[in-house]
């Protein structure tokens, strides 16, 4: 830790055994190290850096302000404010991490969020949460690469791109030891599903895992489910299926069609929309020991005391982690996103499994008729009108103007459109991806459908 004073600073040296704090960093290189002062600008009383800092915050353009209907990776949902004031309270802030006996509450809360994600993915082994989504899923990849013995895996082409590098980055450069070969399968351009027969020739007995998500990143239901984990399964493979949990209260648990992995976002679960942060990623699976040796993660196991009637919460798997085994642990996790933990476990005991499946209902009902509105739009087409639950994509190309142009003018209207997919899915042409969700009311939506009437 830095401490300016230099007694307190020569007393952690001696301790160590060194003399100067330069012999700490001998293994990075001289040419790696920055040898001139850094050109920082001069330093602002508290009262001048706040009136800067909030000048620079107020060029934002927010949701707070605006409209939105941005989605693909980061979405709005109501957080109700009691999840807030937990979340808030010191007692979290300053247990972070500590060992067992200090910290019984923040323990019992973890243990929470596990039981309570487990039973919506009616799963029994859930892990404490990893950084985003796509942290989740390269773990779970690994996992699945160690439990086969395989160094391939496929993944159905229409996923987030900002996820699928982060997957890659888990699955390392070909030059690496531990490299995993990436398949990307087809995706049906008309339906948005996978394409099968692409699938079945991507699986080999080299295949480690097939990923796909269920709804898909252009936000369709993957109705073949069951069929792509039995083709995994026939080849010797894992079946890695990534959620949105919020999805839960109205369609079925991925487990319930042949997933034997389970990861997704746990963003969705009452955390706030924080300029592309505020993510985290769960991992899931059957309470096995073939996939709790795999497990990188962290858990939380629950036992009596010698009190009777009490019982205590502790870590469990604990050396297999980076943190009992550092670089020899399964996977590196560092330090992950715990705090979300506690909002997703305040969020998840407000809602309950009736609280899930009312939520669920809404978005299904106002996301549909949005849908509806828009394709009633001269120009505007809604590219997989069936089966998809918050997020769709809509295609504008009869309308002759580009999402990039139609965007521009929704923001002038104060409304964020969809996300522009033409870069990413050329195959989609000027198509965005959609999101509606419970926190859109019906004026919103015709809000929407009003103003994009207005600009194309």
């Amino acid at each position: 830790m830095a401490n300016s004073v230099p007694e307190i600073q020569q007393a952690m040296l001696e301790s160590i055994g060194v003399d100067t704090v330069e012999e700490l960093f001998v293994q990075i290189p001289q040419d790696h190290r920055l040898t001139r002062p850094l050109d920082l600008p001069p330093a602002l009383s508290e009262r001048e850096l706040r009136r800067h800092v909030v000048g620079i915050l107020a060029k934002n353009s927010t949701t707070e302000d605006n409209l939105s209907f941005l989605g693909a990776g980061i979405w709005q949902h109501h957080v109700p404010a009691a999840v807030d004031e937990i979340v808030r309270r010191n007692e979290w802030l300053t247990s972070i991490f500590g060992e067992p006996s200090s910290d019984h509450g923040r323990n019992q809360a973890w243990f929470e969020f596990c039981s309570q994600l487990g039973e919506l993915l009616n799963l029994d082994l859930v892990a404490l949460p990893v950084r985003s989504w796509g942290s989740a899923a390269g773990h779970a990849m690994r996992m699945a690469a160690r439990l086969t013995g395989r160094n391939e895996v496929a993944i159905v082409r229409a996923i987030d791109p900002q996820r699928l590098s982060v997957i890659r980055n888990y699955c390392e450069p070909p030059e690496m030891a531990n490299h995993i070969a990436i398949r990307l399968v087809a995706y049906d351009p008309a339906t948005g599903l996978i394409d099968m027969d692409d699938l079945r020739a991507a699986v080999t007995d080299r295949t480690a895992a097939v990923y796909f998500e269920v709804p898909s990143y252009l936000g369709v239901v993957e109705h073949q489910a069951a069929e792509i984990a039995a083709i995994a399964r026939a080849a010797g493979a894992e079946t890695i299926v990534g959620v949105d949990p919020i999805s839960l209260g109205v369609l079925a648990a991925p487990v319930d069609y042949g997933a034997d992995l389970v990861v997704g976002t746990i963003q969705t679960l009452g955390v706030h929309l924080h300029a592309g942060g505020g993510v985290g990623g769960f991992i899931a699976s059957r309470d096995e020991p073939r996939y709790a040796e795999q497990y990188p993660t962290l858990f939380i196991s629950i036992a009596e005391t010698l009190e009777p009637g009490e019982h205590g919460f502790g870590l469990g798997l604990f050396h297999q982690t980076s943190y009992g085994l550092r670089d020899k642990g399964n996977d590196w996790t560092g330090h992950s996103v715990y705090m979300w933990a506690i909002a997703a476990t305040a969020y998840m005991a407000m809602m309950g499994p009736q609280g899930f499946a009312e939520v669920g209902k809404l978005i299904l009902q106002r996301a549909h008729h949005a849908a509806q509105l828009l394709s009633g739009i001269k120009g505007v087409r809604v590219t997989f009108p069936s089966g998809f639950f918050k997020e769709f994509v809509v295609n504008f190309d009869d309308t002759g103007k580009s999402v990039a142009d139609i965007n521009d003018a929704l923001r002038a209207r104060g409304i964020f459109g969809g996300k522009d997919l033409s870069g990413d899915f050329p195959e989609l042409g000027q198509s965005a991806l959609y999101c509606v969700t419970e926190i859109h009311t019906l004026s919103d939506i015709e809000r929407l459908a009003g103003a994009l009437n207005e600009v194309v």
